[in-house]
This record gives C-alpha cells, sequence and structure tokens, in this order.
C-alpha cells in the first residue's frame, strides 16, 4: 500500500469515527434529558400521593436481606399534622435555619464546603439544605461525587418548583434515615423512644436531630457524649426555629 492509498484510507475512516461518536453523544444527551423528565415528573405526582419509597431505602432494602434476612426496613407515613413541632422545630434549628426562606441552596454554605473539600483533598462535605438532604435521599446514591453533586443541584430546583415548603418538609420528615433500616419520623420515634412522631418531646426530638448527619453511627453510639451536648444546643435553638405553613 502506497503512502497516498494509507492517507486516503484514513481520511475515509475519520467521518465515520465522527458520526459513531456524534450518535454516542446524542444517545447520552437523550437519556439525560429523559431522566431529568422522570425525576420532574415524579416530583409533580408528589403534590397529590405519597412517595412510597426512595434510593436510599431501597439500597438499603437490598443490603439488609442479603447480610439480615431478619431485618427489613422500618418506615411507616404519617401526615404532616401529626409529626411533633418539637421535631420540626428542632430539625431546622440543627439542619438548615434558613429553611423557610432560603430557595433550596445556601451559598455560604456551598462555598464553607468547597474550602473544606479542597483543604482535605477529596468530597467530606456538601453543605446542604433540608431541600438537598431530601434531593439525595429520594433519587441518589451516598456515593460523594462532584457529578452526583451536580444531580442533587437539579433536583433541589425541581423541588423547589413544583412542592412548597411544607410539602417539602414533610415529605422528608416521612423518609430522611435516622439509623440502620430506619427512615422517617414515626419509625424513628418508635425505634428509639417507644412513642409517637406525635408525642416526641423537645428532649426527644433535639437528640433525632442530631443523629441526621450520621444516622447509622449514632444508632450504634447512642450514649455519646457529643450527642447529649449537641442536643442541648439544638434544644436552645428550637424555639426561635421558623417553620413552614
Amino acid at each position: 500500500m502506497t503512502g497516498r492509498e494509507a492517507a486516503k484510507r484514513k481520511t475515509a475512516k475519520r467521518p465515520g469515527m465522527l458520526r459513531w461518536m456524534a450518535y454516542a453523544v446524542a444517545v447520552f444527551v437523550i437519556a439525560w434529558i429523559a431522566l431529568q423528565a422522570f425525576y420532574f415528573a415524579q416530583i409533580a405526582a408528589w403534590n397529590f400521593i405519597d412517595p412510597q419509597s426512595t434510593a436510599f431505602m431501597r439500597t438499603d432494602a437490598a443490603r439488609l436481606g442479603a447480610g439480615r434476612p431478619d431485618l427489613s426496613i422500618q418506615h411507616r407515613w404519617v401526615p404532616y399534622g401529626e409529626i411533633s413541632r418539637n421535631l420540626k422545630r428542632a430539625i431546622i434549628a440543627s439542619e438548615d435555619a434558613d429553611f423557610v426562606n432560603n430557595s433550596g441552596y445556601e451559598t455560604d454554605a456551598i462555598l464553607e464546603a468547597w474550602e473544606k473539600n479542597k483543604r482535605r483533598g477529596h468530597i467530606v462535605s456538601g453543605g446542604s439544605t433540608i431541600t438537598q438532604q431530601l434531593a439525595r435521599n429520594l433519587f441518589l446514591s451516598r456515593e460523594k461525587s462532584y457529578i452526583r453533586k451536580g444531580q442533587e443541584f437539579i433536583i433541589t430546583w425541581m423541588l423547589e418548583t413544583l412542592l412548597d415548603k411544607e410539602r417539602i418538609f414533610e415529605i422528608y420528615l416521612n423518609s430522611v434515615e435516622w439509623g440502620n433500616g430506619v427512615y422517617g419520623a414515626q419509625a424513628a420515634a418508635h425505634y428509639y423512644f417507644r412513642t409517637t412522631a406525635a408525642k416526641l418531646t423537645p428532649w426527644q426530638s433535639a437528640r433525632l436531630a442530631v443523629m441526621l448527619p450520621r444516622p447509622r453511627y449514632f444508632d450504634a453510639h447512642r450514649n455519646s457524649a457529643w450527642l447529649a451536648q449537641r442536643a442541648a444546643v439544638i434544644a436552645r435553638r428550637m424555639g426561635a426555629a421558623e417553620l413552614p405553613h
């Protein structure tokens, strides 16, 4: 084969490769748009129906079923009005003091988390609001990556656009993880205190709120001195927490 013939063959292959790349990119874009449309439609439907499970619940159900067939997810939905105001105030005081007024994002918290991650050399903090936590729990994984964080931002915008604050908080209270296979305020109240979500006291509520960033750890370390000290701080702040209505 002469050099000219080799050059012609190489030139002929290039358009084919470009077409294949363009096709692959088009398929990826279409799949991504379809996924966002699915999230959007699902969230819109939650104005009228209650979510039955979350991505975290399904992952945990598979994990528990594989390792401990005798265990299962503990979860029972209760309406917003049947959840103690003590718990609502404690969670807002602990997790997102400006929840009622923010747009689902806290710029200062995000920037602070960015600086912390840079110092550590990997993602250790996300600066998440209540709405961002809900976005992650509902649809995403526990993996920490900037790609997942980007998707979390998009879902957060959808939640804030399609649902009001009270509905966002109601879904959060019924779906957030509170221990090994324990999800939602009703299951947590029974699991830790043998009571209902409606009857949680200020002290019980403060302890539950403080557990949220590391629920499985505090499930196994309920006598942690830090947990008790932090709960006391949150209990003092609860009175100033503004609830959605």
